[in-house]
């Protein structure tokens, strides 16, 4: 099959509209504008229609609209227009309708900078807007591994009735790799009965998030959480790298994964048993492979383009069983792989 060369946020777009994407709603900001910008040019093409909001909060509750309509729809934005979403996305939860939302992470907090950044895992992770739900969030390390996390996305989106987080960061969008689209078989789409489609020949459908009586929301609220817990039991996605013989283990995902591998094979050459843990689902996050990897390896370091966000997921999944230390960069600044060497071997050097 040919491949292609393309952006990362190029190939996002393409694999949306490959996994039957016919609707998008944006509005442009740095580093991710190049995906609004493939979407003008090729929805048209394929019988979709591209619309620009004139905000981020236009854009998602567009994506509300057309999501309760059963289309599959798409929004894209960078960390500022994410937040201006955030009230949306909680609708959008609580009404359970499938959509995709692309975050290409940029430095903050505020408006920050337009270089990579992952600090937007806590509000990625662990809700964001108000009320409970979650968010599926899929990490890609790769272009390739972005085109087909996006098209996964939309099928988790419609098995779950949830929206799904597709999160990189400004590398990820804007690093150029081959790829290739592998969908060959015609595209089937499922049935959604409860789409608001029209009502002839049926009862009518009704999508809403009020509730003013307190036990039909604590029930609509249950059955969210158990839909939820299904997705915990089910749809962990998680890489080990190097971990049969290692001593100390890097976690990391995203960008900072691919720097951290260059880093273990350096170390690897100097007699270093070093291995990683790659989170592909950040939530749900892979917290029994931590817990297990604990039971063999004492000691533990967490890189990420941020403060330290993901180390306290990492810290729940190792339940206190191993040594944890931290190393970040932030507001645009990324670990590279000799810092990463150092930190590693500062750590082999501490007692357990």
């Amino acid at each position: 099959m040919e491949k292609k060369f393309m952006t990362g946020n190029e190939a996002i777009a393409e694999a949306a509209i490959q996994a039957g994407c016919r609707y998008f709603f944006g509005y442009p900001i740095t580093p991710q504008s190049e995906i609004p910008e493939y979407m003008s040019k090729r929805l048209p093409e394929v019988g979709g229609v591209y619309l620009q909001s004139e905000s981020e909060v236009a854009a998602i509750n567009m994506l509300f609209g057309a999501a309760g309509a059963g289309a599959r729809v798409m929004t894209s934005s960078s960390s500022p227009g994410i937040s201006l979403m955030q009230e949306g996305i909680s609708y959008i939860a609580a009404a359970q309708l499938p959509c995709v939302i692309v975050n290409i992470m940029r430095g903050g907090p505020g408006l920050g900078g337009i270089q990579p950044s992952q600090s937007d895992y806590f509000q990625a992770t662990k809700g964001g807007g108000h009320g409970d739900y979650h968010l599926l969030v899929l990490a890609p390390h790769t272009v390739q591994e972005a085109v087909s996390l996006t098209m996964e996305a939309f099928g988790l989106a419609d098995k779950y009735r949830n929206p799904v987080m597709v999160l990189g960061d400004g590398y990820m969008g804007q690093m150029m790799e081959p790829v290739e689209f592998k969908q060959t078989a015609p595209l089937k789409l499922p049935a959604k009965e409860w789409a608001l489609t029209g009502a002839k020949g049926r009862a009518k459908n009704l999508v809403k998030s009020l509730y003013l009586d307190p036990e039909a929301l604590e029930k609509h609220n249950l059955e969210i959480n158990r839909k939820i817990q299904e997705v915990i039991k089910n749809e962990v996605r998680v890489e080990t790298y190097g971990t049969d013989d290692a001593e100390v283990i890097i976690a990391a995902y995203g960008t900072v994964a691919r720097i951290a591998k260059t880093a273990i094979e350096v170390l690897r050459e100097k007699g270093v048993k070093v291995g990683m843990v790659r989170p592909i689902t950040v939530f749900p996050f892979p917290y029994e492979t931590l817990e297990k990897m604990a039971d063999k390896v004492s000691k533990f370091l967490v890189v990420e383009m941020s403060l330290g966000q993901m180390v306290e997921d990492v810290k729940l999944g190792l339940c206190g069983k191993a040594k944890l230390r931290f190393y970040g960069r932030t507001g645009g600044m990324v670990p590279s792989y000799d810092e990463i060497v150092a930190e590693t071997e500062k750590l082999m050097k501490e007692a357990s």
